[in-house]
């Protein structure tokens, strides 16, 4: 089924407020995860420039982030497709 302008235009404003949501609860997620996975003073993964931490701490905590942030993204992106799809009876993809 082809989606119509319209309701790819009337979408972007719901896909770019739930994006924005959900780096928000990404990032408390990838927060707990590694203070449960890295017990210590420190409550966030470590960026890049941090000299206090290895290659493989900081590869690591990239590796986690990504994988936390692409799955939330595609969980908020595929539910609200389907409210936005429930409600105007188009998909606001393909």
């Amino acid at each position: 089924m082809a989606t119509s302008t319209s309701a790819k235009i009337l979408y972007r404003p719901w896909g770019i407020i739930a994006s924005m949501l959900g780096g928000l609860v990404a990032g408390q997620i990838v927060q707990l995860i590694w203070k449960k996975a890295v017990p210590g003073e420190e409550d966030h993964p470590p960026k890049p420039l941090e000299s206090d931490y290895g290659l493989g701490q900081v590869v690591a905590a990239a590796l986690v982030q990504g994988a936390i942030f692409a799955a939330v993204r595609a969980l908020i992106d595929r539910g609200g497709a389907r409210l936005f799809e429930r409600a105007t009876g188009e998909w606001p993809g393909d």
